[in-house]
Parts: C-alpha cells; sequence; structure tokens
C-alpha cells in the first residue's frame, strides 16, 4: 500500500507551482494524500506556503539522482512530473516509475523523447499495468480528448467512426514561459544534432508503434493557404507536430478503431479575403523565429527577448486567455458534422495546469480502461478524464451538428 496518491514533481516550476495551487484549492490537504517534490527545499517551502499549508509533505531530490528520486517515486501512486525539458531530466523518472510500479503523467510535447520512452519502457509498463501517460496539457488533451469525444459521439450517431477529422484553432490567446520556451530550444538543438531525433518529428506516425509507422495522413502544414472546409487563410500550428502523433498513437493502440485510413490534421485559421491573408503572414513571422537554427546568430537576438525560465504569464493574462479550437468532420461521402472543444483560460499554463492535475487524479482514484504501458490521455483514462476536463477543469466539449 502506497502511502501517497499524488506527488508533484518540479511544484517549483512554473506549471508546477500552478498545479500544486490548484490542487490544494480543490481537493485541499485532507481529501487527497499528496506531496510536492523538487531540487530546492526553500523554493518548495515558499511555493508551499504561497499557495498550499504546512500539512503538505516535501521531497528533495534531484533528476540525475536515482536514489533521491526512488525515495518519493516508490511512495506514491502516480508521479505528476513538470520538469522539463523532459528529453533532459525526465527518463531516468519515467524508469523508476515502471520499476516501483508508480503512474506517471506529464505535460511533454517532445515527441523524440516520448518515442524513447516506448522503444525502452512500453512493454515492461504494459506488463505490469502501469500507465505512462504523456502530454496531458494543452499539447495533447483538446486535441486527443477531442477527437475521442467527436469519434464516440458519431459512432452513436451514425453506427461508424469518422473518416478524417480536420482541427482549426480559430481563436487563442495566452503566454509563453521560460521553461516552455527553453524545452522549444532544447528540442531544436536535439533535432539539428541527431537525425533520428529529426526522422521521429518528420514523421506523421513517428509515436505509432513500430510495425504500424504508416498511414494516409501527410506532413503538418509548413505554408499559407486557403481552406475551403474552414472558409478561412489557414497556416501551421505551432503544437500541430505533437498533437497529430498524439491522435495517431491513440488510433494505433486501440487496433485502430477509427480505422486504418482514418486522416487528422491541424492548423490555424485567420479569416478570410486579403486581412486574413496578411493576418497569416504576421503570424507566421514569430513562428519562424522560434524555428530558427537555435546556434545562428539571429536566434541569440531572438532569445534575449524571451521570458527566462521560471518567468511566465501573469494571474490577469491566465484568466484572460482562452482557446476555441473547431473540428471539421466528414463522416463518409455524404455526411459531415462540426464540432468544438473550448477552454476557459490560456491554454499553456491556466489550462493545462487543470487538466494536468485533474489527469494525476484520474489516474490515482478513477476505475479506468485496462490500458497499459507508454499511452495516451484518450487511450489510459477515457471517459473518466473526459468527466473530469468537463466539470472541473473549464473545458467545454460539443458536437454541433449530427
Amino acid at each position: 500500500m502506497k502511502k501517497f496518491d499524488i506527488i508533484i514533481w518540479g511544484a517549483t516550476s512554473f506549471t508546477g507551482k500552478l498545479v500544486t495551487e490548484y490542487i490544494f484549492n480543490n481537493y485541499g490537504s485532507s481529501k487527497i494524500k499528496w506531496a510536492i517534490a523538487g531540487r530546492n527545499l526553500d523554493k518548495l517551502e515558499k511555493v508551499r506556503s504561497q499557495v498550499a499549508d504546512k500539512n503538505i509533505p516535501i521531497f528533495i531530490a534531484d533528476s540525475f539522482d536515482e536514489e533521491s528520486l526512488s525515495k518519493f517515486v516508490k511512495k506514491t501512486k502516480v508521479v505528476c512530473s513538470t520538469v522539463g525539458p523532459y528529453s533532459l531530466y525526465g527518463t531516468k523518472l519515467v524508469k523508476l516509475c515502471v520499476d516501483n510500479n508508480t503512474n506517471y503523467c506529464d505535460i511533454t510535447g517532445e515527441a523524440h523523447w516520448i518515442r524513447t520512452l516506448i522503444d525502452n519502457f512500453h512493454e515492461e509498463a504494459k506488463s505490469k499495468k502501469i500507465k505512462i501517460v504523456n502530454s496531458c496539457g494543452f499539447d495533447s488533451i483538446p486535441s486527443d480528448m477531442g477527437v475521442y469525444f467527436i469519434q464516440n459521439e458519431i459512432k452513436k450517431a451514425h453506427k461508424n467512426y469518422a473518416r478524417s477529422i480536420k482541427m482549426r484553432v480559430a481563436g487563442i490567446r495566452g503566454g509563453i514561459s521560460g521553461g516552455t520556451y527553453g524545452s522549444i530550444n532544447n528540442l531544436l538543438k536535439e533535432a539539428h544534432a541527431d537525425r533520428n531525433v529529426f526522422k521521429v518529428l518528420n514523421n506523421p506516425y513517428g509515436l505509432n508503434p513500430k510495425d504500424k509507422m504508416e498511414g494516409m495522413d501527410k506532413k503538418d502544414l509548413r505554408k499559407i493557404i486557403f481552406d475551403k472546409e474552414s472558409n478561412s487563410w489557414i497556416y501551421p500550428f505551432i503544437m500541430a507536430g505533437i498533437n497529430t502523433k498524439i491522435v495517431r498513437r491513440s488510433n494505433a493502440l486501440s487496433n485502430f478503431k477509427y480505422g486504418k485510413d482514418f486522416r487528422y490534421e491541424e492548423a490555424t485559421m485567420s479569416g478570410k479575403g486579403i486581412s486574413g491573408f496578411w493576418k497569416a503572414i504576421l503570424a507566421v513571422f514569430p513562428l519562424a523565429m522560434v524555428g530558427l537554427n537555435p546556434n545562428s546568430f539571429l536566434k541569440k537576438i531572438v532569445n534575449s527577448f524571451m521570458p527566462k525560465p521560471g518567468e511566465g504569464p501573469g494571474l490577469e493574462k491566465r484568466k484572460n486567455g482562452f482557446y476555441n479550437l473547431r473540428f471539421y468532420i466528414t463522416i463518409d461521402d455524404k455526411k459531415k458534422a462540426f464540432a468544438k472543444v473550448i477552454g476557459d483560460s490560456d491554454p499553456g499554463y491556466g489550462s493545462t495546469s487543470k487538466m494536468l492535475a485533474e489527469s494525476a487524479i484520474c489516474l490515482a482514484f478513477d476505475k479506468l480502461p485496462e490500458n497499459y504501458g507508454v499511452v495516451t490521455p484518450s487511450f489510459s483514462m477515457g471517459d473518466k478524464l473526459l468527466d473530469r476536463l468537463n466539470g472541473n477543469a473549464g473545458l467545454k466539449f460539443e458536437l454541433i451538428v449530427k
């Protein structure tokens, strides 16, 4: 019997503090047994005094010290990690979770690292009935759970699943933290240094089981085009690279429940006419700056203007944030449908912290599908997570037209 239900690893990080605050405000210090963990005692005590109380235990550990990590991993049902870049700091922790029969969730968007986890730990975690669940934040819960919701509703109404779904970001407002920007930079560095990393990122089916890494989908959109489906100019969505792979992995893990020819894509809408086109041009420019060669002089200039680790959007910006995702659905040659997923706060932090916290609670307490290994949110938690997202985390899933 494990002493704790959940331990938050990285509670002093920008997102970690928000997760700590959310769990304390919604579940207190007596309803569930939980603790916080990190490297620095003073910083952990400061976070605890600011957003929780002294009843929440503290663990001190280091990402590269297995002995210190083991001390808290073996005592909890679930490790909830906010420590990135995950490819630098997360592998030992996941290994210890598998070793100690502990479930795990995080908010990584690093597809190449998830591939490493799949290759190294999926089969063992599956045999031990452990859930290692990546991408439980804005990347990729709205996409993964959105498709899960849509397909289940379409199946009820039409007796078969949708043939294709196109997600379009219709509106979004939020900020970026230093930690997230650091993870993006690390991803770019690894992709430039290691061709195998690049191959995973470049393959639409890069997270599928190794014998199932092919399908109908092409690479993510990399230019500005006019989209007849949404009647809008569209341009690349920065999260599409991870979200689409997670959705395809969910389909593959479920024995291609949606069909081997199921197609999924993502992009951002900018509106119609010349104004929509120029809006797309202006939006793509900063994306290009973020994606510059990490060793270039221009990239170093860009870095100087971006937030540093521990910095991020303030309370007002998080509260005033939102996202509105539209899903254009093709059921068959004659039938179409439309759905929305709406989030009530900024995607990267306000909403992500709630989604991650509810994922951890779900793993700790809910009766879930018996799907184990290195798995996705929808495949591992299904309806129980959907209920928590709708009821507690400020998300709204809606099928508009059947």
